[in-house]
């Protein structure tokens, strides 16, 4: 099986959660990857090749990709994982401008930057593999979660187009919708949310636990596990599809 192996993947929000387990996945497996996110620290201890960026930003994201192209190659894989939770959200009526454009800028216009710049190669070169981290929030909404909503909601929106767009020149694109993993965001939110209802953050955990049938949340390894397939060569027949990474919860 060819894989990924030889192949420049650049993988966002690298440094911890989802991230960095689909980075030291993928890099195990052969691929030259290139890791981005905020923390230089916790990208250092990672081993591989790293930028550090804003990719909230067009020049962050710009940055990001000419250091790729620069210290390993040309990008055949987009793993664009990085995004701000909903923690600090509010219901839509109490809703502060300034987190829904953060959220924007980071979640929706970080990708479709990112997807941009380095599409005009792959259509170039016929090859590549884009795969965007959603949530299964991007199917089915959350409470007091408009701007996470409607940012995951919106990638699923990118994806789609980038894979009708690219598809005529051998260029896949794919979302991953994990259900509720213990990273550190979530952690956040469930330290949030159990403040809120007088609760431990053990117990918020039990709940969110409950919601699958298999009566756990969702590992990291498992969601880089069908991160790194949708990277794949063999990956070839699937494009424009939502994978939920939900151990068979529809919600």
């Amino acid at each position: 099986m060819a894989g990924v192996d030889g192949r420049v993947a650049l993988v966002t929000g690298a440094s911890r959660g989802i991230g960095r387990a689909t980075a030291e996945l993928v890099a195990s497996r052969g691929a030259r990857v290139m890791c981005v996110a905020r923390s230089e620290q916790d990208l250092a201890s990672l081993g591989l090749e790293y930028a550090v960026a804003d990719l909230g930003t067009p020049e962050g994201c710009s940055d990001s990709i000419a250091a790729t192209e620069r210290q390993i190659g040309p990008i055949d894989i987009l793993l664009s994982n990085h995004g701000i939770g909903s923690a600090h959200e509010r219901d839509v009526w109490d809703q502060d401008p300034a987190c829904w454009d953060e959220t924007m800028r980071i979640n929706l216009d970080g990708p479709f930057h990112l997807s941009r710049l380095v599409l005009p190669g792959m259509v170039e070169r016929r090859y590549g593999r884009m795969v965007y981290v959603s949530s299964t929030a991007g199917l089915v909404a959350e409470a007091a979660s408009s701007a996470y909503n409607s940012s995951k909601h919106g990638l699923l929106g990118l994806m789609r187009s980038v894979a009708l767009d690219a598809g005529p020149f051998g260029v896949t694109a794919n979302a991953v919708l994990p259900g509720w993993v213990r990273t550190s965001m979530a952690e956040r939110s469930a330290a949030h949310e159990a403040k809120d209802r007088g609760i431990s953050t053990d117990q918020v955990w039990e709940e969110r636990a409950a919601l699958y049938p298999a009566g756990r949340v969702v590992t990291t390894t498992e969601v880089a596990e069908t991160v790194a397939f949708l990277s794949s060569e063999e990956s070839s027949g699937i494009s424009g599809e939502a994978i939920r990474v939900a151990l068979g919860s529809l919600s």
